[in-house]
């Protein structure tokens, strides 16, 4: 099915197709024409978006790539980089007697010990919410300590800043931010010695927040290219396309191919709320590393919407656990560095699968292990 929508271009109505298969075929061809000019026997581009992978598992676009092209994804799945002793904050919470509202995939990611689903098996309030806006009408329908278990890249940071700022928030109501800052990850995988990445393919709906200038320094810095693109295929294919062709001219840059919706600037009334509300803090990404500035936490003024403030949250009783032999033998963080695919992990499909996940990429809608067992990740089609 073809996917439209209508553009005013010098003062007409102009027809955008984003899924043309005529279309998608000429710049599967056009990618084909620039990796033999590049002439090597890999160019490794990174995306750094779940949902970039889920659309390209999902209309098999690596199957329509050259060979010679390999395109991973980095870490861009917010809930499989959360940390374990992260969710061990949310468990304490849960079992101590708050009500833990959260989004969904947030739910099964395990712990050192347990889940928020274990939790809420042995009687722990667990509830899912769509928004934030959403947890703060449970705390105001209920007695109950409502804790918001925040996650998410600027997107939804955005939209959790915005509540902080309401006059009225209910005095049952604080946060737990899991929240995290794409930029400082990208260079370290930038850093990391066994990359061989030569570009990235930024996310569009992210750079609606951040624009696309931010990437600027970024790209002054590494001497690595930056594409912005939307999420069709199309959209997906062109990008790929201008980042390879800065790759042959050896030109570190940042190209916008998300014109509709992303600006250089952004939106900057949604970036002033984001950080009046946060400051970026230093943390592990599960299963990477240490990323500098990589997280975003409350501001001190708003402590006393701060879970971690408002609460004394001693994890020390799950930390004690002995991770399991499956635990210790997952790659996720491996795979979100760009370094490993699913199927290298001997678990892949057969220990771990989206009823029984080991890792929280199996958990994610947005991990890459979820979306290649669910689609497939190299089809042929």
């Amino acid at each position: 099915m073809t996917s439209v929508g209508t553009s005013k271009i010098s003062g007409q109505a102009k027809e955008l197709k984003f899924r043309d298969p005529a279309q998608a075929r000429a710049l599967s061809a056009r990618l084909a024409g620039l990796c033999d000019e590049i002439g090597r026997e890999s160019v490794q581009v990174m995306h750094v978006c779940g949902s970039h992978e889920q659309a390209i598992a999902r209309y098999g676009l690596r199957a329509v790539l050259p060979k010679t092209l390999d395109l991973i994804m980095g870490p861009g799945c917010p809930v499989c980089v959360t940390d374990m002793p992260e969710v061990d904050e949310a468990v304490v919470l849960a079992v101590d007697g708050a009500l833990i509202a959260t989004y969904g995939d947030m739910v099964r990611v395990p712990g050192t010990a347990k889940s928020l689903a274990d939790a809420a098996s042995e009687g722990a309030r667990v509830e899912v919410v769509y928004s934030a806006s959403q947890a703060v009408e449970l705390a105001r329908s209920c007695e109950a300590e409502v804790v918001f278990f925040a996650t998410g890249f600027e997107t939804t940071a955005v939209a959790t800043a915005a509540i902080v700022l309401q006059d009225d928030l209910p005095p049952n109501f604080s946060i737990l931010s899991a929240h995290k800052y794409v930029p400082p990850a990208m260079e370290i995988v930038a850093r990391i010695p066994e990359t061989r990445v030569e570009g990235f393919l930024a996310a569009g709906h992210a750079a609606t927040i951040t624009g696309w200038g931010l990437f600027e320094d970024f790209v002054d810095r590494y001497g690595l290219p930056v594409v912005v693109a939307g999420f069709e295929p199309l959209d997906i294919l062109a990008g790929l396309v201008r980042l390879v062709e800065l790759i042959r001219d050896g030109q570190a840059k940042v190209e916008n191919m998300y014109p509709r919706c992303v600006t250089r600037e952004g939106n900057t009334v949604a970036q002033d709320q984001m950080w009046r509300v946060f400051r970026t803090a230093s943390g592990m990404w599960r299963g990477i590393a240490d990323i500098p500035n990589g997280n975003l936490r409350l501001r001190e003024e708003f402590a006393h919407l701060d879970a971690r403030a408002r609460f004394d949250i001693d994890t020390r009783r799950l930390r004690a656990h002995v991770p399991s032999k499956l635990t210790e033998r997952c790659i996720c963080g491996t795979i979100m560095s760009g370094l490993a695919l699913p199927t290298d992990c001997e678990l892949f499909g057969k220990e771990c699968d989206p009823e029984n996940p080991v890792g929280a990429c199996m958990v994610s809608s947005e991990g890459t292990c979820k979306i290649w067992h669910q689609y497939g990740g190299h089809p042929e089609l």
